[in-house]
């Protein structure tokens, strides 16, 4: 495809992105919440930290691969649930899912999405995980829980940071919303886009119609035009508890993460609770938009809980080099949903594939920098300056 061949980092795969698809559908994707404050400040976390590159080390035989949770993987990374991808594509989960499987890292698929979990287990395979929005009546939520564990589901992923809905102005604005009653504005800009109108909905409406929230409860599957599509008073999740957490450890058997941790007493509590990993997140600067960066918070989770715990981080990461500096302060890989979300938005499945090599090409050449030839060598060993003090591996 030539827009992708055009494209040499996350950035120009975003703007090749914003070229395709309706602005209010980019801006869904690609914006955050309020003043862009948290979003802002996952990127500026990232960037603060500079590197000291070593010199004479034989790199020759480095590796991006490592282990998670017992099972080795090609790079710390993994697919960050993104609701919006079977918009930004035709059964863009799927693309999403086959280009992760074949890369050999892992696959959240989100609540939101619009391809059914059976269907993502089925058709793609790999490391799959099912990441869940609590619903207020638990018993919808004890459903969809059944289904991604009959399902084969090796992780349920539980958002705990979503209590209320994120103040997204910019939707109202571009007249993006759920049930979808598109504006004559919104309209028109999708007319100025034909390669998504035709690429994307041309073929859902002339194949299955209009998409669907196909793991919601059964009740709430309607298609995205009906009444009851979008975020639903039965959605809203401010009473979600640590009872609750406790309820969902009784019902999962395999790997149960919670997703949208930022302090510690609350990494520590998930620990009495028999959480197996804790993801440090503030859901992209998608939700609250004076939360702190993640990158900041992440070493006095590491340092609190040690061990005891996988720990994993999102929010704002965009190059190779990001991951190498989250391994470094505690985090065993990252997790990343913007970035693939515009190379599948530009190339399906090659473009997902493209954005997962750029990262894991530009992860590999700052090992070969730092001197690092395997990933449990990354520490703060690395670090120029006064983030490289008290921190995990630090001499």
């Amino acid at each position: 495809m030539a827009a992708l061949d055009d494209c040499y980092n996350i950035f120009d795969l975003r703007e090749a992105a914003k070229r395709r698809l309706p602005k209010g559908l980019f801006e869904f994707v690609d914006r955050a919440t309020e003043d862009h404050l948290a979003v802002t400040g996952n990127r500026e976390a990232f960037q603060d930290i500079k590197l000291r590159h070593r010199a004479l080390v034989d790199v020759s035989g480095r590796s991006t691969q490592t282990t998670l949770f017992g099972k080795p993987i090609a790079l710390p990374m993994a697919i960050a649930p993104t609701g919006a991808a079977g918009l930004c594509w035709y059964r863009g989960e799927l693309a999403l899912a086959k280009a992760a499987a074949k890369a050999n890292i892992p696959l959240t698929l989100s609540t939101a999405s619009m391809t059914a979990m059976e269907t993502i287990a089925k058709e793609a395979g790999g490391r799959l995980w099912f990441q869940l929005y609590v619903w207020r009546r638990r018993d919808l939520s004890y459903q969809i829980i059944e289904r991604a564990k009959n399902a084969g589901y090796e992780a349920l992923i539980v958002t705990v940071d979503s209590a209320v809905s994120g103040n997204r102005e910019y939707n109202s604005r571009n007249g993006f919303a759920l049930p979808f009653n598109p504006s004559t504005k919104f309209l028109m800009d999708v007319a100025a886009h034909p390669s998504w109108t035709l690429g994307v909905m041309g073929r859902y409406l002339t194949t299955i119609g209009m998409p669907a929230h196909e793991n919601y409860p059964a009740e709430f599957q309607g298609k995205l035009t009906s009444g009851i599509a979008g975020r639903r008073p039965e959605m809203e999740v401010d009473s979600l508890s640590w009872e609750d957490i406790a309820k969902f450890r009784d019902m999962w058997p395999g790997i149960l993460m919670l997703k949208g941790v930022n302090r510690v007493d609350d990494s520590l509590k998930a620990l009495n609770y028999g959480v197996d990993g804790i993801i440090v997140s503030n859901h992209g600067g998608r939700n609250m938009d004076s939360a702190a960066a993640t990158m900041r918070v992440l070493p006095e989770i590491a340092e609190a809980v040690g061990d005891k715990v996988t720990i994993l981080l999102d929010s704002g990461v965009r190059r190779g080099s990001d991951i190498v500096k989250a391994l470094a302060l505690g985090a065993k890989a990252v997790l990343t949903g913007r970035s693939t979300l515009y190379g599948t938005a530009v190339g399906g499945e090659a473009g997902a594939a493209k954005a997962i090599n750029i990262i894991k090409t530009e992860m590999d050449k700052t090992m070969a920098y730092t001197g690092c030839n395997r990933t449990d060598e990354i520490s703060t060993d690395i670090f120029f300056g006064d983030y490289g003090s008290n921190r995990r591996g630090a001499a």
